[in-house]
């Protein structure tokens, strides 16, 4: 798999003569200001209008509910219309919950519903899309399958994203005639509660691409972060660090599950304790992520014998 050589681009940052990080905050280099490390936007983004999202499980149905909130015409396809009528019946719930809440008011509901259509048929989803945002299972072989059919039915203008928690986007962009185009855009569960999306730059994904992603996060009431493709991201590699801990101390009898979760809500002010983040993931998407992570990154994302036996 291909990363970001993050060893490489220090070393461009110092031929340019760059400071620090720390130096460039301080002030300690008046020539250049800490935005000068930063590549410049694009302004001449991609307009978007038109997203689909591919897969109606927890992640896609929540991406699909905030696009829609958004202002977005939104389509969302699943090959399974048991699992399609249940994310439409998921978004439904969720926006109503919103309007008991009064954090979304019903005539917002109402329009948000209104801009959302739902499909078996990948090219009826596809095919006018300005965005896609895939939310398919976290295999690397079936993500390659789905960018070489979207590259062949969207639009040539059509960015295409991934909310992969860890693998790589320069890869997917491979399978594609865009690779410019195509990105990360990793949310979070529950979508339409997490504020964060963090976008991942592969190696030839496009400023203009980045700054619409962007664009169509805070779109979507979001806040961002732009990261360098490297395996895990931010949150995944931390995470994952922090889940594998608490289940080696819950293997070694440190404390119970209960006591572990609490511990770190209370004692560290998280919101979910890493136990419970575990079981709302799915131990099998956290065993996916961790045996990549070991591959990729080394032995400390060795996953515990605790979840090789669940």
């Amino acid at each position: 798999m291909l990363y970001f050589p993050a060893h490489q681009a220090q070393n461009v940052m110092a031929s340019r003569g760059s400071p620090s990080p720390r130096s460039a905050l301080r002030g300690d280099n008046p020539r250049r200001e800490f935005s000068d490390l930063v590549p410049a936007k694009d302004e001449h983004a991609v307009e978007v209008k038109r997203i689909a999202v591919i897969g109606a499980g927890i992640m896609g149905g929540g991406i699909a509910h905030v696009s829609a909130l958004g202002g977005y015409t939104t389509c969302l396809l699943d090959l399974d219309a048991a699992s399609l009528e249940k994310g439409l019946d998921t978004i439904r719930r969720n926006l109503q919950k919103g309007v008991e809440r009064g954090k979304v008011s019903g005539d917002e509901m109402k329009a948000a519903l209104g801009r959302l259509t739902f499909t078996l048929d990948l090219e009826e989803a596809a095919s006018g899309a300005d965005l896609v945002i895939e939310a398919v299972v976290e295999d690397m072989a079936a993500k390659l399958d789905l960018f070489d059919r979207l590259d062949r039915i969207t639009p040539d203008h059509a960015i295409l994203a991934s909310n992969t928690s860890a693998l790589s986007v320069t890869e997917m962009g491979g399978a594609t005639n865009r690779p410019d185009r195509v990105l990360g855009m990793h949310f979070f569960n529950p979508p339409h509660i997490m504020r964060l999306v963090e976008i991942i730059r592969g190696l030839e994904s496009s400023e203009e691409s980045i700054g619409t992603a962007e664009e169509v996060s805070r779109r979507m009431g979001k806040e961002t972060v732009v990261v360098n493709e490297s395996p895990g991201f931010i949150t995944s590699r931390v995470n994952a660090l922090v889940g594998n801990e608490a289940f080696r101390m819950l293997q070694e009898g440190v404390a119970s599950a209960e006591d572990i979760d609490t511990a770190v809500r209370l004692g560290l002010n998280h919101p979910m304790g890493p136990l419970e983040m575990a079981d709302m993931v799915g131990l099998d998407t956290r065993l996916h992520i961790l045996e990549h992570l070991q591959k990729t990154l080394g032995d400390r994302y060795r996953p515990t014998p605790i979840h090789l036996k669940h």
